[in-house]
């Protein structure tokens, strides 16, 4: 699934391709998204000019001049620049046609992310409304995540994965803070030290920072708006890595399950 630094990725490389540009037509293909595509969806957003893509977690925000798009990439969505006049695929749902004979095509096979409309100048949606801080911004502090700890037995790693908590720390990005901050992923969340919380803090905001610069992580479905893949996973510490050496002290790469989910760690580095 497209984490934060994949949506943040995909921010980076539409930027370029649609702000300023006016939208000539929008084209819907399929509109069994997730939550269904609002049957004015093309209607609205027809002539309009997109001033910006924000990002709020894992969704973006296009600006487009009376209202938001709010759209999500779901489990294996895309958003990739194609010319307009480029044929459309089996699971090609929507096309923004730019003046500028542009193109941003989202691609979703198992259709479960979302493209929505808010109106007005507020972006707010009952999709935003819980989300917790941004972990690359300065809401995002060891105060923070020991206050929402407080009481918790959740093990640490599921605690980080919580959108109510932070935003955007996905399984991979877990697995990777867990290490650089020496915290044992079953260690429960409400028993780590302030100190540990401000590790845990700068880890998570290093390899989340490191993975923006890297494109994000290939993982599946998952590429670039201009259709590069990202490269994070290669140097990845942990991740996908069971069995081989850890890169700090040599020690076998441990795997377990949590929450459904894989989680890689350091038996030695880690506790």
């Amino acid at each position: 699934m497209p984490e934060l630094p994949e949506v943040e990725t995909t921010r980076l490389g539409l930027l370029p391709y649609v702000q300023g540009q006016r939208i000539a037509r929008v084209i819907v293909r399929d509109a069994r998204l997730r939550w269904p595509v609002p049957a004015n969806f093309a209607q609205r957003l027809k002539g309009r000019t997109v001033r910006d893509v924000s990002r709020r977690g894992k969704y973006l925000l296009w600006d487009c001049e009376s209202g938001f798009v709010l759209s999500h990439l779901g489990m294996s969505g895309s958003l990739r620049v194609v010319p307009v006049s480029s044929l459309a695929g089996k699971h090609d749902h929507i096309d923004f046609a730019f003046d500028s004979g542009n193109a941003i095509r989202y691609t979703d096979p198992r259709r479960f992310g979302a493209m929505l409309w808010i109106p007005g100048r507020n972006p707010t949606h009952p999709l935003l409304d819980e989300l917790g801080p941004e972990p690359l911004s300065p809401d995002f502090t060891a105060a923070h995540l020991a206050k929402a700890a407080h009481g918790r037995s959740v093990s640490i790693k599921e605690f980080i994965m919580n959108g109510r908590v932070v935003v955007g720390v996905g399984n991979i990005y877990a697995s990777e803070s867990l290490f650089l901050a020496g915290i044992h992923p079953k260690r429960m969340a409400g028993r780590i030290s302030m100190s540990r919380h401000a590790r845990l803090v700068d880890a998570i905001r290093q390899t989340l920072a490191k993975a923006i610069r890297a494109g994000g992580s290939s993982l599946r479905d998952y590429v670039q708006a201009d259709g590069e893949l990202g490269y994070f996973q290669v140097n990845a510490f942990v991740y996908d890595r069971e069995g081989q050496p850890c890169r700090r002290c040599g020690a076998a790469i441990r795997v377990i399950r949590q929450g459904q989910r894989s989680t890689y760690y350091c038996p030695a580095c880690q506790t």
